[in-house]
């Protein structure tokens, strides 16, 4: 009887992915191009928050260093095409590589605290890594590096294309999306998902909670670095300031806004923040201000974020349906 209030978040996340995979040809007919590019850098940071929603959301690590990992990620590809290499296989391995050596390192430190003490840490990390590409004078330092070209794929892909790139980038975030799907519904997610509510209840039951933690803050730190392969390619241009702090406060903005309840829910949380900041700076020089109220609004009353709305907006359909019934 109710079937068809079950799944309306599920349809809801299905519409907005099915508009993604439509938008490239409506951007072509329409001839707005700009927007092609905007929703490729939705799709990415996309995949960044999806990555950090799973170490915040799912495992409770509340994180201000991930930018780091972009950062890693796009130096990946700026570096070696500084030198002549345009090999995309080498930048990708290098990104995944680079960025789960530096969460492994970092995460085996981190993650011996918890609450502000992992938090502040995280943020040390990441700062120290900025500071560090900022006196490589070598790399543009401060001022940073352009990449004149993008990531060669021995002809597979063509990624000087901004659809094909599109596509690209779309396809990979899926299929991150599944892998964590399937993650997060196996044993080694419940036992993650565990370690959040009561880590002391999941190591009395036998488990190692900070390996758990640990492989789960490498597969995000990856993730993330992926994501900064795809953005060195997307801007042609790389610095220091993709690994500052403020980047990875934005990524956990997307997250609120989206909600860490649901998977796909980061993702929309991306595509309204960017959305958001693209509508309001073309229509004041003040929209910080108006940003800011709108975010605070939806913390105060938007428990859950969108994804938490979706949901009471769900349940309501469905008790005003039982008490039609009931009547």
């Amino acid at each position: 009887m109710f079937s068809r209030f079950k799944f309306i978040a599920a349809r809801v996340y299905l519409g907005f992915a099915l508009l993604l995979v439509i938008a490239p040809m409506v951007t072509s007919l329409t001839g707005m191009s700009f927007y092609l590019d905007l929703l490729t850098r939705v799709l990415i940071l996309a995949m960044a928050a999806l990555s950090l929603n799973l170490i915040v959301g799912f495992g409770g690590m509340v994180s201000l260093g991930h930018a780091a990992f972009i950062g890693i990620g796009a130096y990946c590809v700026g570096i070696p095409a500084y030198y002549g290499v345009h090999n995309g296989f080498v930048h990708l391995g290098l990104a995944l590589v680079c960025s789960a050596v530096f969460a492994l390192i970092t995460g085996a430190i981190c993650l011996r605290t918890r609450g502000l003490y992992f938090i502040m840490i995280t943020l040390a990390f990441a700062q120290m890594l900025y500071f560090t590409f900022v006196s490589l004078d070598e790399y543009g330092a401060d001022d940073g590096l352009v990449i004149h070209q993008r990531s060669e794929f021995s002809g597979l892909l063509n990624m000087e294309n901004s659809i094909t790139l599109y596509y690209t980038v779309l396809a990979v975030l899926l299929i991150f999306f599944g892998l964590l799907h399937r993650l997060i519904h196996a044993r080694y997610g419940r036992v993650i998902i565990g370690s959040k509510h009561n880590e002391q209840r999941m190591q009395a039951l036998g488990y190692n909670t900070y390996k758990y933690k640990l492989v789960c803050y490498v597969i995000s730190g990856s993730m993330a670095g992926v994501a900064g392969f795809f953005l060195g390619n997307f801007t042609n241009y790389i610095s220091p300031e993709m690994m500052d702090w403020t980047h990875s406060s934005e990524l956990l903005f997307m997250i609120v806004i989206g909600g860490t309840g649901g998977l796909f829910s980061p993702i929309v949380g991306a595509a309204v923040f960017l959305l958001l900041e693209e509508f309001l700076s073309g229509i004041t020089v003040y929209w910080h201000l108006i940003f800011g109220l709108l975010l605070i609004a939806l913390v105060l009353f938007g428990k859950g974020g969108l994804h938490g709305l979706l949901l009471r907006w769900q349940d309501a359909r469905r008790a005003k349906t039982m008490h039609g019934v009931s009547r």
